[in-house]
């Protein structure tokens, strides 16, 4: 009788958006726009929010004191002028990355705090995953648990051996990736890039409990592979 081949640790790959699979500077850049501030301003007083550990929707009262993302979003969309990115957004690494998971047999899903016209880009992108869901589709977001609930629901509803702890997800933040994945019981890869990336990439916390530590998306097949 053949000896059976050991079940893979991790059976599936959860991805975040922005700034892990996503440059956002096309809205970064579009936010600042259409507030009325020089580009450069706006990166600056946004990075020094979120560097002080704070959220980083504060950095439009800089701006605008009052406002209302939500509402702005509308208006924005109404003057012709919507949230928006494409293929030329994706991160290089973020496409091949994907294909080599799923090519592995892993399971690959994107799951992630965006809006439903965020969701329909997505979709509209053919990215080699086997499901893409967002915050606003599931009317819950990061770093709520219940989100990473509906994650591990969304895993094993295709993989029934995907527990939690064969779950890894990928991220680029500390606050709403990394720290709510462990507590949900998920494995975790950080990807250093992105303003929270490289911000928190060398946090106490990171090096103690993030299982894979990425500069590119692309390492990360064969460490999943070695692990």
């Amino acid at each position: 009788m053949p000896t059976p081949t050991p079940a893979r640790p991790i059976e599936a790959v959860v991805f975040d958006v922005g700034e892990t699979l996503v440059d956002e500077t096309v809205e970064y850049h579009a936010w600042a726009d259409w507030l009325g501030v020089p580009r450069h301003t706006f990166s600056a007083v946004f990075g020094a929010v979120i560097g002080a550990g704070r959220d980083h929707r504060e950095v439009f009262e800089y701006f605008r004191p009052g406002f209302d993302l939500d509402a702005e979003r509308e208006r924005r969309a109404e003057a012709g002028r919507p949230e928006g990115y494409g293929e030329r957004d994706l991160y290089p690494d973020a496409r091949p990355a994907m294909a080599a998971l799923r090519e592995a047999g892993y399971l690959v899903i994107i799951a992630a705090n965006q809006t439903r016209r965020s969701h329909r880009i997505l979709d509209s992108l053919r990215l080699p995953v086997d499901l893409v869901t967002t915050s606003d589709t599931w009317g819950v977001a990061k770093p709520d648990p219940r989100f990473f609930t509906k994650v591990i629901e969304a895993c094993r509803t295709m993989r029934p051996n995907a527990a939690a702890e064969r779950i890894c997800y990928v991220g680029d933040r500390l606050d709403n990736d990394m720290r709510p994945a462990w507590e949900a019981g998920l494995r975790t890869a950080h990807i250093r890039r992105g303003p929270w990336g490289h911000v928190v990439a060398d946090h106490s916390d990171l090096v103690a409990k993030a299982d894979f530590r990425l500069t590119s998306l692309t390492e990360l097949p064969a460490l999943l592979a070695e692990s």
